[in-house]
């Protein structure tokens, strides 16, 4: 992002994260983490507002997303990805905020759920829970293992993109698109992701029991913001981890899909700074 200062933060097993910084280093820092396809672009409008509002705010790539670097062992698991959040809150001090959307959410809930004490002081997840729904998992999985060949052009990646989204106006400029797309040497575009990070196992009912049971030890505020459009979480879902989240707090959005913060950016900025606003002042 052109209004803020880059940086390269090295994960243990060396995998280079591309980060965007801004505000001041002295104020409480709030980490954004985009959701599974998506780069740290998708949080624009959230970091220059939080800025304004004087937070100190990092917003980083994803192994295997956008400007990072890939794994060489095409290891993308939620552990894994936890430890590269581990490696960003070590450049940042404290208080600090864990804001994720989907993918990103549940690896910051994994990492607070492991850790022996606190690693942050607010948890932020967008539009993802533990037990997501079958029908949810099934629609993504199938929009990220579509077109392996990429794409021939930006409108016709932009037609996947509104035929994935269907409420989601699909815009006269699609330029915007080149931002989670790379040119590939064969001429076509392809999404700006590592297409091995699709191979990772899906969540056994093992690993689901496993996370919930990690929000047993989750005591700072937590947020779980919904996309009422979404059929990725569902009220089952959200009992389930209010069950075992003891300081949960959930925001509907009405209108918005699962990409939250795309569909209703105005509506997802408000609850995110409402609540920061009164659990992580930018005034430590």
């Amino acid at each position: 992002m052109a209004d803020f200062a880059s940086t390269v933060i090295h994960t243990d097993d060396r995998v280079r994260l591309m980060a965007d910084v801004g505000g001041d280093p002295a104020r409480p820092t709030v980490v954004l983490s985009h959701g599974r396809g998506q780069t740290r672009r998708a949080w624009g409008g959230a970091m220059r507002g939080l800025v304004r509002r004087g937070y100190h705010v990092i917003s980083f790539d994803a192994r295997g997303h956008g400007d990072s670097g890939w794994a060489p062992d095409a290891d993308y698991s939620i552990q894994t990805r936890a430890n590269d959040l581990l490696a960003v809150l070590a450049t940042c001090g404290r208080p600090v905020a864990l804001v994720g959307a989907s993918m990103g959410g549940m690896a910051g809930y994994y990492a607070m759920g492991r850790a022996e004490s606190p690693i942050a002081d607010a948890l932020v997840v967008v539009d993802i829970v533990p037990r997501v729904t079958a029908e949810g998992a099934s629609q993504i999985k199938a929009f990220m293992h579509a077109a392996p060949d990429g794409f021939a052009s930006l409108e016709e990646a932009a037609d996947a993109v509104a035929a994935y989204i269907p409420g989601r106006p699909r815009p006269a400029d699609v330029s915007g698109l080149k931002r989670n797309l790379r040119l590939g040497d064969n001429g076509r575009y392809q999404w700006h992701w590592d297409p091995r990070w699709l191979e990772q196992p899906s969540r056994t009912e093992a690993d689901i029991q496993e996370m919930l049971a990690m929000g047993d030890r989750i005591t700072v505020p937590t947020l779980l913001v919904r996309g009422l459009r979404s059929n990725l979480v569902d009220e089952a879902g959200v009992a389930e981890f209010r069950a075992h989240v003891p300081r949960l707090e959930v925001f509907d959005v009405p209108g918005a899909g699962h990409m939250v913060a795309g569909d209703r950016n105005d509506a997802f900025n408000a609850a995110l700074f409402g609540f920061l606003g009164k659990h992580l002042p930018p005034v430590a």
